[in-house]
């Protein structure tokens, strides 16, 4: 039997590449509270340094060596698709009367795939099974990190704490991750004289601040367990877009197991995109958790922020 060439049989340099972010960021709390890596398709590496402080030399004194520590770290390609089938008739009338029924749907493609991000880096699963996926879990995510404390009643220990730390593991927190029920409290929370104690806080995707820091709020954060927050260095996840392939046409065969197009008068929209990432420490996040979010993670409808959450 002839052998098939995977990727893994091909070494590929570290990420060089300029991504192109498109909507992403709009649908992704990874995306809001991280910069994206330039990076090109498949395995890459990175690396943190760090170095012992300066010595002092004195009047004719020798200079001594200096130490400089390397923590490498791996970036991984991960691959998602969102393929969705409209009857000929759906596309006649679209194109007849200018429904936009189509142009609409397709629109959300974008979103889906913007949000498999966090799905990946936070919870390492499958977005549409919430299944545990080998490939990622044996990568890292954020969900292993070791500082977790089950949250309380009051919102700003519990963040605190996380911050805290996080410090203490000698990074410094830039941002925050929240569940809407976690954003809710924060919504709410006022001090005796009934005045909001985060005014420039709103709880969507797009990031604002909360108490100092910068803070997203998506339902993907508490989709796959109990996971209420994740505080951290979010310089310390490396991400990229490695290809994206955009929306695709397809008027023959069978793209997702549903049966031949021609045969079923059908046709098919396909968007992919090819994400990259790797987890420099996970001592750089601490975790607040408590009660499971109800709401359906895959459902737009269901987070109390906008439609960006």
């Amino acid at each position: 039997m002839a052998t098939t060439v995977t990727t893994e049989m091909i070494d590929i340099p570290d990420q060089v590449l300029d991504p192109f972010l498109g909507k992403i960021k709009h649908g992704s709390a990874i995306a809001q509270l991280s910069t994206p890596e330039p990076m090109k398709f498949g395995k890459g590496v990175f690396a943190s340094f760090d170095t012992d402080e300066a010595e002092y030399v004195g009047e004719g004194a020798n200079k001594g060596p200096s130490d400089v520590t390397r923590t490498p770290g791996t970036i991984l390609p991960f691959k998602f698709q969102k393929t969705v089938r409209f009857s000929n008739e759906v596309e006649w009338a679209d194109e007849d009367h200018q429904l936009e029924v189509i142009r609409t749907i397709l629109g959300l493609l974008p979103r889906s795939l913007s949000r498999a991000l966090d799905f990946g880096v936070i919870h390492a699963v499958n977005p549409k099974t919430l299944t545990p996926v080998s490939a990622m879990t044996s990568h890292g995510y954020l969900a292993q990190a070791t500082a977790t404390q089950v949250a309380g009643s009051d919102i700003i220990s519990d963040l605190d704490w996380a911050y805290a730390s996080v410090l203490t593991n000698g990074y410094v927190p830039n941002g925050v991750a929240l569940a809407p029920s976690l954003a809710v409290d924060a919504v709410t929370a006022r001090n005796t004289d009934q005045v909001k104690l985060f005014p420039e806080f709103r709880p969507t995707t797009e990031a604002s601040t909360l108490d100092a820091f910068r803070a997203s709020t998506s339902n993907t954060v508490s989709a796959a367990n109990d996971l209420l927050a994740v505080a951290g260095d979010f310089d310390a996840v490396r991400w990229g877009i490695q290809k994206q392939i955009g929306i695709e046409k397809i008027l023959y065969g069978d793209p997702d197991g549903q049966g031949d197009l021609k045969r079923t008068n059908e046709i098919a929209f396909r968007g992919e995109i090819v994400f990259g990432w790797g987890i420099a420490d996970l001592g750089a996040f601490a975790l607040l958790t408590g009660a499971a979010d109800s709401s359906p993670a895959s459902s737009p409808a269901s987070s109390p922020a906008s439609s960006n959450a």
